[in-house]
């Protein structure tokens, strides 16, 4: 019967450590949670920020000077130039800016695309935003400020980029 006592009361004495450990556990385990949350966020933007350069590079390569009309860059949500016009910087740029998925800051996002001024054999002939003629380089550069949403990542925005080339076809 005294070893009953013994236990009863073993287990009385350890009442509010349950409460301290779990506190502790929980405590880390949403941190961790949170942590992986907002990394998948940066890779999700990541993600697009490489699709969107890769997405102007091919619009850019497909809008060369070979056509007779001008893109209408226009700012709004969704941009559909018409076939068979050529592209400027500002129609890319829109163009990309219209590709913004919800959760990423259309804001944030930073396109720069440049036509490299020599061809796909090297030659430097004159490849410019207004004489980007088949066989010219042009090059789409994305960039994006993120910003983490929990306070033991970095505080500082992190930019995030990604450049595509193509060759322009028309």
């Amino acid at each position: 019967m005294n070893r009953f006592v013994a236990v009863r009361s073993f287990g009385q004495a350890e009442r509010g450590d349950t409460l301290i450990e779990f506190a502790i556990s929980a405590v880390v385990v949403l941190t961790l949670l949170l942590g992986v949350m907002d990394l998948s966020r940066a890779l999700y933007t990541y993600h697009f920020i490489s699709f969107a350069a890769e997405q102007g590079a091919r619009f850019a390569e497909v809008h060369g000077s070979g056509w007779t009309s001008a893109c209408s860059s226009s700012s709004g949500t969704s941009y559909t130039p018409p076939l068979g016009c050529t592209a400027s910087k500002a129609d890319v740029q829109a163009y990309v800016q219209s590709l913004t998925p919800p959760g990423v800051t259309k804001a944030n996002v930073t396109v720069s695309p440049q036509w490299l001024g020599k061809d796909i054999n090297g030659s430097t002939t004159i490849c410019s935003t207004t004489n980007n003629k088949a066989g010219c380089l042009v090059q789409v550069s994305v960039s994006y400020q993120f910003n983490y949403m929990i306070p033991f990542l970095p505080t500082s925005a992190q930019t995030l980029s990604a450049t595509a080339q193509a060759v322009v076809t028309e």
